[in-house]
């Protein structure tokens, strides 16, 4: 029985198809095939994991599910270049895929998070699990809670507001979070918006007075936040 594992490539980019090709043939895998197109996949090889790289996440979403429907039974991975909670909860939700990758990964991690696929194993990014913990913590706030009701607030607005109470300015939020900058500046004009602030260092200071710096740094995170 052959216990090596295949996987089948597909990304427009030919550079990193063959950089994925090299990689994985070099941590055991055996690579049937890679393709920049779905109709040049053909009869995807059965028990073969189909690793789908893209930029934008509609677009690779909608290739997926695209996949799935052709596919029912392989495995199939979504890779991206930056993730969000929403965005890996929604993919695994649709049934589309079987893993959630972000390209910021050395070559065995993603090797073993491929065998773990074509296991039978979920995978989801690592930093999703940060999230979650941060959003169980923040959960257990019933104060915090109270108090920001009428600003109705997104889960992403909370994160970001509390990035703001830190002093971050905007290229940390958007590393910290894994959105882009132009998202970040989406944001917290919704969050001036719904707060009725005129800048961050006042939605910082709503925040606070509100009880958002739980750990107690309230007054050395308002003097960041001032001059970000």
């Amino acid at each position: 029985m052959d216990a090596i594992p295949h996987v089948i490539i597909l990304s427009k980019n030919e550079i990193l198809r063959e950089g994925l090709r090299r990689i994985l043939a070099d941590q055991g895998f055996k690579v049937d095939l890679t393709a920049s197109r779905m109709t040049d996949l053909g009869s995807a090889t059965s028990g073969a994991v189909l690793l789908v790289d893209v930029v934008v996440f509609e677009e690779g979403l909608h290739t997926c599910q695209t996949l799935r429907d052709k596919f029912p039974d392989q495995k199939i991975v979504l890779m991206t270049d930056e993730y969000s909670v929403e965005n890996v909860t929604r993919a695994f939700s649709t049934g589309a895929i079987d893993g959630f990758i972000v390209k910021a990964m050395s070559c065995e991690p993603l090797a073993g998070a491929l065998r773990l696929i074509s296991l039978g194993e979920k995978v989801i990014p690592s930093q999703v699990v940060d999230s979650l913990s941060g959003a169980l913590y923040r959960s257990t706030t019933p104060n915090w809670q109270a108090r920001c009701a009428g600003a109705n607030l997104s889960s992403r607005e909370v994160e970001i507001l509390r990035c703001l109470v830190d002093g971050d300015p905007n290229k940390v939020i958007s590393r910290r979070l894994s959105i882009t900058d132009a998202t970040v500046k989406v944001h917290i004009k919704a969050i001036l918006r719904k707060l009725h602030v005129k800048n961050r260092t006042q939605a910082a200071i709503w925040a606070v007075e509100r009880g958002l710096n739980l750990d107690g740094s309230g007054d050395q995170s308002l003097r960041h936040a001032a001059v970000a």
